[in-house]
């Protein structure tokens, strides 16, 4: 199973023209203007990398914007410049990090997969990148409350696209028709964000715990139960398609 690779923008130095001095010709004022908008995506993307740094070392609730812009070395208002609201700038990196998930989880479908080993890779995928589940918990009743109708929409479609890529692979991999494996592909978010929230109970590593509890808190934690009922409704919706086609 590949691991998970960050894209590593390097910064680059602006470079101003001179105050008030005209274009020597077309060519050259279309050159200027494309040099000046690769210079704010590279400076949006160190801003995207700041901040998803930041995202991780102190989380989503204590994330400050005022923070963030320090850390970028540029002032708040500028953050305001790329991203209109705090949670557009989440929303961003949710989107990154979906994309980043994608390409990680085709890799693991391109030989047939039984349904718990497809389970069991999707999970391990997921829970290595340490901003797409934080951000998929939070993502419809918090983060997509404070953004634009066009940026949501935006994003709808980006999400779109990564469930058909993922959803042919799925076909191929489990043995399925593209209309079950989009299906499997949706139900997996849904259970995914289910089964990760049983997780942000304290933790309660090294603490020692009579056997019960024990046995309980490891029953609800996010693996065993996601694993066991994504088996269940693959399983399940294998059995549909199976019926369909008799």
């Amino acid at each position: 199973m590949t691991n998970s690779q960050l894209c590593v923008v390097r910064e680059k130095r602006n470079t101003k023209g001179r105050a008030g001095q005209a274009p020597v010709s077309i060519v050259v004022e279309i050159n200027q203007r494309a040099r000046t908008e690769e210079q704010k995506a590279l400076r949006r993307q160190a801003v995207l990398e700041a901040a998803e740094a930041y995202f991780h070392e102190v989380g989503y609730e204590a994330f400050s914007m005022a923070q963030l812009a320090r850390r970028a070395g540029v002032v708040k208002g500028t953050l305001y410049l790329y991203f209109k609201t705090r949670e557009e700038l989440f929303l961003t990196l949710y989107e990154q990090s979906l994309v980043r998930w994608g390409q990680v989880f085709r890799d693991c479908l391109s030989d047939p997969l039984t349904s718990a080993a497809y389970a069991e890779a999707l999970y391990a995928t997921t829970m290595a990148d340490g901003t797409f589940v934080p951000l998929l918990i939070r993502l419809e009743h918090v983060i997509e409350h404070n953004v634009a109708i066009d940026r949501l929409i935006q994003s709808k479609r980006i999400f779109i696209q990564e469930v058909e890529a993922i959803a042919d692979l799925t076909s191929t991999s489990l043995g399925l028709g593209k209309g079950p494996a989009r299906e499997i592909v949706k139900t997996m978010g849904v259970l995914l964000i289910g089964a990760t929230r049983s997780d942000q109970g304290p933790s309660l590593d090294g603490e020692v715990l009579p056997g019960d509890v024990e046995a309980l808190v490891t029953s609800f934690s996010s693996k065993p139960l996601f694993v066991k009922n994504a088996v269940r409704i693959i399983e399940g919706i294998r059995a549909e398609a199976d019926a369909t086609t008799v």
